[in-house]
C-alpha cells in the first residue's frame, strides 16, 4: 500500500516538476514579449534581426496537421473496430488486431521520411495528380492519420466489445439487422469508450514531432490551404532545441514558451476528454 501512494505521489510530482521547468523560463519570455501580441501576432521569427514572436503560424500549421489526422484516422479506425468487433471472425481477428499494433509500434521518424519520400511525391503528386512541393501539411497530416488510426482503432475495438451481448440480442430479437444494431444499439453504448479513443488520437497528435518537422517544412507562415508547407509547434521546438540556444536568453526562453502553450493546450484537450466521458458514460 506505501508503495502504491510512493508511485502516485512520484507521478504527481513529476507532472508539478513539469509544469515548473516550462513556467519559469516562459515567464521571463513573457516579461519581454507580451502575452498578447505572442498570441495574436502573425509573423514568427524569433532568431532574425527583427524578431517577431506571433505564433499564430505555429498554431495554424498544428490545426491543419492535426485536423487532416483525424479526417483520415477517425472514419477508418471506427470503421476497423466496428469490423473487428462485430464482424469479423475470432480467426480474423487473431490476424488483423495484431497486425493493426504494428502500425503502432513504428518509430515515428519513419513515417515522417515515408511521408517525405513516397506520400508527398508519388501518392500526391503523382497518382492523385495534386500540386505541392516538397513540404506540406497535407502529407504531414495523411501520415500522422494512418499513424493515430490503431489509437482509435485499438480502444474503439475494446470499448465495442465490451458492449453486454444481451443488448445485441435484443436488438436482433426485435428484428434489426446486424447494421442497424452495430449503429444504433452498440455503438451509443460505447460511446464513452470511442469518445476517449478519438480524444488521445487528438493528443498525440497535437504532441507529434518527427513526422511534422519533417514532412510538413520549416517555414513559419500561416496555412491557408492543405498544399502549403508550414511550421507546427512541435516542429519549431525539435528544429530549435539544439546545443546552440543559449540559456537565459530570449530565443532559449522562447522554446519554453511555445512548449508552455502546447502543455495548456494539450491539457484542456485532456479536461473536455473527461468531461464528455463522464458525461456519456454507460454503466452496466
Amino acid at each position: 500500500m506505501v508503495f502504491l501512494g510512493l508511485a502516485s505521489a512520484l507521478s504527481v510530482a513529476i507532472t508539478v516538476g513539469i509544469v515548473f521547468a516550462l513556467l519559469l523560463p516562459a515567464l521571463d519570455f513573457f516579461r519581454e514579449v507580451s502575452v498578447w501580441d505572442f498570441l495574436t501576432g502573425t509573423r514568427w521569427a524569433p532568431t532574425f534581426s527583427n524578431a517577431d514572436f506571433g505564433v499564430l503560424p505555429l498554431i495554424t500549421g498544428t490545426l491543419w496537421t492535426t485536423v487532416l489526422a483525424l479526417l483520415l484516422a477517425v472514419p477508418v479506425g471506427l470503421g476497423v473496430a466496428i469490423y473487428l468487433s462485430e464482424y469479423a471472425t475470432p480467426r480474423v481477428r487473431k490476424v488483423l488486431k495484431p497486425a493493426l499494433e504494428v502500425l503502432a509500434g513504428i518509430p515515428s521518424v519513419v513515417y515522417g521520411y515515408f511521408a517525405l519520400a513516397f506520400v508527398a511525391p508519388v501518392v500526391l503528386e503523382q497518382i492523385m495528380r495534386i500540386e505541392l512541393g516538397t513540404y506540406s501539411v497535407l502529407a504531414a497530416g495523411l501520415v500522422l492519420g494512418i499513424m493515430i488510426i490503431p489509437t482509435v482503432a485499438s480502444l474503439s475495438e475494446d470499448s465495442l466489445s465490451a458492449v453486454p451481448q444481451s443488448l445485441r440480442q435484443g436488438s436482433l430479437a426485435l428484428g434489426a439487422n446486424r447494421m442497424r444494431t452495430t449503429l444504433r444499439v452498440v455503438f451509443p453504448a460505447a460511446i464513452s469508450g470511442i469518445a476517449a479513443s478519438i480524444v488521445l488520437a487528438l493528443s498525440r497528435a497535437v504532441g507529434e514531432t518527427m513526422i511534422v518537422a519533417l514532412a510538413a517544412g520549416t517555414q513559419a507562415q500561416l496555412v491557408g490551404k492543405a498544399t502549403d508547407s508550414g511550421q507546427t509547434m512541435t516542429g519549431f521546438i525539435a528544429q530549435t532545441a539544439t546545443g546552440e540556444s543559449t540559456p537565459g536568453t530570449l530565443g532559449y526562453n522562447t522554446l519554453f514558451a511555445v512548449g508552455l502553450l502546447l502543455f495548456t493546450i494539450t491539457l484542456l484537450i485532456n479536461i473536455i476528454s473527461i468531461r464528455l466521458v463522464r458525461r456519456f458514460r454507460e454503466a452496466y
